[in-house]
């Protein structure tokens, strides 16, 4: 259709000014034509349907409409109306202000510098948290790229243009109309590639493309245009990251190369494990990926081609179903007063749940008071006192079969307790808490609530309460009990 002027009145929204004018939309300004206030500003995108152009931008259109309905959150726009696809096609929403990850990339290399290595990962797990939020939802996007993504005033990454996503709650259009690769050629994942959609793990792949791009300023992959230059991915390992950037970090290449490999087994399972990582560098386990000095060779491509020739693709299960399947599992240790009997009852747990939960991760945490730390005792000290506990925890965990699970071991400072271990679940997506029933370390009052209870009573997620067993019980009998709260406290 024809540009819109500005002023002109449509289905009671008033047009401002274009905002963008690109190949497959134009965003507008919009407001109210009979006066009446916004909660927030407004932007009505207006895809362009020309004679000649194919399906995919109504079909996208539809799409968009259809996902805007229904996602939630503050790492995706509010939704406000939509035009008839059969006269003007259009969506209203709202109108965020920030710019997108490439205009922020671009900013560095205007100035010829390199991303610093922190921004990098605090950005990347930015993205990742937009991601999982996706995720939960039981949508998947699917061509997440720089410019789809929208960095906020306020810091928050939002996800853009959800024209080729999917919805595990609806028909898949595109898949029922095209069976082709489908997505934005430099991002796209192996199994895309292949006309596999709906798999969560392709918008970690995706993810991984844009980590690579922040860390060299390369593409992983280039930017292909053919049919063969996008399947060589399923077989081509790309280039390490520090054979472009030697002052990388081992822990930022082993996560990027694991985004990016070609099976999505092999790829972090959700995009909560890698924000896990990227928000913990210390605790990444560095194989030879992460020490990977120069490309593979020819024999090792060959072997990888002859393998993906005859490998078939097939989507996960729903991405909140595989969220559920492989979890982040948080086990909350006292740091004083605590029995044996309570810590053989707390790993006896955590065995448990981590047996029904494979490739689940482990995250080990206590929290010591600052008021218990000292700068003159060293055995007081704020290192003395990480290295003990560090120490103690990994001893702990040996009685535990890891095997298919990463853990990761964390000391917490602060004067509460409860507080502290409810805001460490929050900002790292923890899906399981584990921790005893006692007080840790605090005297139990009758009509005080204690910790266990403060963090069953206001965690975003299900939490087990591990009672220590009685003298006359036997220890296999450790009773637990499970408080989910998480259709409550889930935002």
């Amino acid at each position: 259709m024809s540009r819109l002027d500005s002023g002109t009145e449509l289905d009671g929204f008033l047009i401002g000014d274009c905002l963008h004018a690109g190949a497959m939309a134009r965003i507008y300004e919009v407001t109210y034509a009979d006066g009446r206030e916004s909660p927030f500003p407004m932007v009505m995108k207006v895809p362009l349907m020309r004679e000649g152009d194919g399906s995919e931008n109504i079909v996208g259109f539809e799409i968009e409409h259809q996902l805007l309905q229904v996602l939630h959150g503050t790492h995706v726009p509010r939704f406000v109306a939509a035009g008839d696809l059969d006269r003007i096609p259009y969506l209203v929403m709202e109108h965020l202000q920030g710019i997108t990850l490439e205009a922020w990339a671009k900013t560095f290399t205007d100035k010829r510098e390199a991303i610093p290595v922190h921004a990098i990962a605090e950005m990347g797990a930015k993205l990742a948290q937009a991601v999982h939020s996706m995720h939960q939802q039981n949508a998947c996007h699917l061509d997440l790229k720089p410019a789809n993504a929208l960095i906020t005033q306020d810091g928050r990454v939002v996800l853009l243009d959800f024209g080729l996503s999917c919805h595990a709650d609806y028909p898949d259009l595109l898949a029922e109309e095209f069976r082709k690769a489908v997505g934005s050629p430099s991002w796209i994942a192996p199994e895309q590639v292949v006309g596999v959609r709906g798999d969560p793990r392709s918008d970690v792949f995706a993810i991984g493309v844009m980590l690579y791009e922040m860390a060299t300023g390369e593409l992983p992959f280039g930017s292909p245009v053919t049919t063969g230059g996008l399947r060589q991915r399923l077989w081509m390992s790309p280039a390490p990251p520090r054979v472009w950037r030697t002052d990388l970090p081992e822990w930022l290449q082993e996560i990027i190369l694991r985004c990016l490999e070609p099976q999505a087994d092999h790829r972090y399972p959700s995009a909560a494990h890698l924000m896990f990582d990227l928000n913990n560098p210390d605790q990444v386990a560095i194989t030879a990926r992460g020490r990977q000095t120069q490309g593979r060779g020819f024999w090792w491509h060959f072997k990888r081609w002859l393998r993906a020739a005859g490998m078939q693709y097939q989507a996960s299960p729903l991405p909140s179903q595989q969220i559920a399947e492989v979890p982040i599992v948080m086990v909350a240790i006292p740091n004083n007063d605590v029995s044996d009997v309570t810590m053989y009852a707390l790993r006896q747990a955590v065995a448990r749940s981590l047996g029904t939960r494979p490739g689940a991760r482990l995250a080990v945490v206590t929290v010591v008071s600052s008021s218990l730390t000292s700068s003159s005792d060293k055995e007081r000290s704020e290192t003395w006192l990480q290295r003990h506990h560090l120490t103690s925890f990994r001893k702990w965990a040996e009685g535990i079969d890891l095997y298919s699970h990463q853990v990761s071991f964390h000391v917490l400072e602060s004067g509460d307790v409860a507080q502290a271990l409810l805001r460490y679940a929050e900002g790292n997506n923890v899906s399981l808490i584990i921790m005893g029933a006692a007080t840790h370390g605090l005297s139990m009052q009758r009509f005080v609530a204690t910790v266990p209870i403060k963090v069953a009573m206001h965690a975003p997620c299900t939490v087990i309460l591990v009672k220590e067993p009685m003298p006359f019980q036997q220890l296999a009998e450790t009773e637990l009990t499970e408080v989910d709260l998480s259709e409550t406290t889930r935002g």
